[in-house]
């Protein structure tokens, strides 16, 4: 079973917008690719004080997968530790990010790929281009 997350600003399922930053998107849409079932989750999580991080939230549904936009290290590591894949370069809503991963264009996440300094939305992502 493949089953994916997609950080992304709203309900709309497979045609919600993509989220900007990954730890404070509203909602993550999980998309099973192998029963093409699809659930939204609120993002329950406490980004900012460390508690109930999105990885942990995702790791207990069962996703084995991250498409994003693009996510800071420690992200990266969190996710990558509890054994899901992180792929970047995810836009458009979560369907062109379901094709960009099958069609093997969304780059996996790595250290060195990874926001340097992950500013937030306001102030932009000045050091990693996004």
């Amino acid at each position: 079973m493949t089953r994916l997350a997609v950080p992304t600003s709203g309900h709309g399922g497979m045609d919600a917008e993509v989220g900007e930053h990954f730890g404070r998107a509203p909602t993550y849409t999980l998309v099973d690719v192998d029963t093409e079932q699809v659930e939204v989750i609120a993002n329950t999580s406490q980004h900012a004080g460390g508690v109930g991080l999105p990885a942990e939230l995702l790791a207990q549904l069962g996703v084995n997968g991250v498409l994003c936009r693009g996510l800071g290290r420690r992200a990266v590591d969190l996710l990558t530790s509890r054994g899901i894949d992180v792929r970047i370069g995810a836009t458009g809503v979560v369907r062109d990010a379901i094709e960009a991963w099958k069609g093997g264009r969304l780059p996996q996440a790595s250290e060195a790929s990874a926001c340097q300094q992950h500013a937030f939305r306001d102030r932009g992502h000045e050091s990693c281009g996004r």
